[in-house]
């Protein structure tokens, strides 16, 4: 098959789905597939996958308005594809591309669309709003997320034209199905599946406890950062954005300093919130127990996951979120909070879950890092990410769908 994914984000522009959408290619192309993706054009260079063209397209960088742009230069570039290079199946990533009723009744007359749902622009700003009633820095500091408060409802409309012209859609989650079905307009005889994304398990692994290169890796970082080498290293990833919950998670961090005062929080992750967050650092008194790391590749961040004693993943929304997963996949336990779609994946016997309070957030660490077996956690996470959250599970998962889409509309 020559399949076209049509993705706002892949490397090196990354984000949830853009992970998605490369891991999805690479898994692909290597059963034999010819795979095409179509992205914005400035993320820089990315990774050179055999059986995988990328076209990089010009947009318009309003905040919002940048998913219909690049929906408009997309079709272009895959109406001229087409013509060169046939396509059995299109792939739309919503919601960072936007097109029309008449922009996919152009689409449909080129191949049949699978959409994928990474969550929603409703969603987002529920996440936002989260974010705003615990006083999270910058909620209204980022234009992006000003955009996605004040235009959720006219982009929905968007988002509600996809599902509606689409043969099958495949949320990230139930909860992102469950997302659509409540605050959407999907037709009667909606054909939605969920499949949750997986990740490289591989890239994300476990740290081999008899390995000298693993062991003296460990030492190198931990040394970089005065980290030492019995101190519980709590680790987060993820944009420096209000949705994401840092400056939540700092402050639940301060109140664990008080009952395990030999703990280091890292943070890893790009952003324009990181001065404010280091502020809050210094507000708290606890800037020696805490650093603010940018964006690194994604080799660096699995070896800090490897080395970690928890991750915690403190975001207000999430269509899925794949950080939990690659912690799990690290064989280090993850906490997050205690919602729909983390339930999903997440639970007591793989790390834990807890209320969106700062104190529940603090006595959970406490507790994971003081009570509990973390490498039995590790272990069972590792496992279950093996069993059900893979990258080759996903390409199966699409492949069967892809064939049932095109066989349906050939009839």
């Amino acid at each position: 098959m020559h399949i076209c994914q049509l993705a706002g984000e892949y490397p090196n522009r990354w984000g949830g789905l853009g992970t998605a959408a490369y891991n999805l290619s690479k898994a692909l192309a290597s059963k034999g597939h010819k795979i095409t993706v179509i992205t914005r054009k400035g993320g820089g260079k990315y990774p050179k996958i055999e059986g995988v063209d990328v076209i990089e397209v010009k947009w318009v960088k309003i905040p919002m308005e940048f998913t219909r742009s690049f929906g408009r230069r997309a079709l272009k570039s895959l109406e001229k594809l087409h013509k060169d290079s046939p396509v059995d199946i299109i792939h739309f990533h919503a919601p960072l591309i936007a097109w029309n009723k008449n922009q996919f009744r152009k689409a449909n007359e080129i191949a049949p669309i699978v959409t994928s749902l990474h969550g929603s622009w409703l969603g987002e700003r529920r996440g936002l709003i989260s974010s705003a009633k615990f006083g999270e820095p910058g909620t209204w500091g980022n234009v992006n997320d000003i955009g996605i408060r004040m235009l959720a409802n006219h982009y929905a409309k968007f988002e509600n034209i996809a599902i509606q012209n689409s043969e099958i859609c495949v949320a990230n989650s139930i909860a992102t199905k469950n997302d659509f079905l409540s605050n959407y307009e999907p037709p009667a005889n909606w054909n939605c599946e969920s499949i949750l994304w997986g990740i490289d398990a591989q890239l994300y692994r476990p740290i081999h406890s008899d390995s000298e290169d693993d062991s003296v890796r460990a030492s190198e970082i931990r040394k970089k950062y005065s980290i030492s080498s019995d101190a519980n290293l709590i680790l987060a990833v993820g944009r420096l954005a209000a949705r994401k919950g840092h400056g939540f998670l700092i402050s639940s961090f301060a109140k664990l300093l008080k009952k395990l005062p030999n703990s280091h929080l890292i943070i890893i992750g790009r952003g324009n919130l990181r001065k404010k967050l280091l502020r809050k650092v210094k507000k708290l008194s606890i800037q020696d127990s805490v650093s603010i790391l940018g964006g690194m590749s994604f080799e660096k961040i699995a070896e800090w996951y490897r080395i970690s004693s928890i991750i915690v993943y403190p975001s207000f929304y999430e269509g899925q979120g794949l950080i939990p997963l690659e912690s799990m996949a690290s064989g280090t336990p993850c906490l997050a909070f205690d919602m729909p779609p983390l339930t999903e994946m997440l639970d007591d016997d793989v790390g834990g879950l807890c209320e969106m309070d700062i104190n529940s957030l603090a006595n959970s660490m406490y507790e994971l890092l003081s009570t509990k077996d973390l490498n039995e956690l590790g272990s069972a996470g590792r496992h279950r990410v093996l069993d059900k959250f893979t990258i080759e599970g996903n390409a199966n998962d699409f492949i069967s769908i892809y064939e049932k889409v095109i066989s349906n509309t050939k009839i």
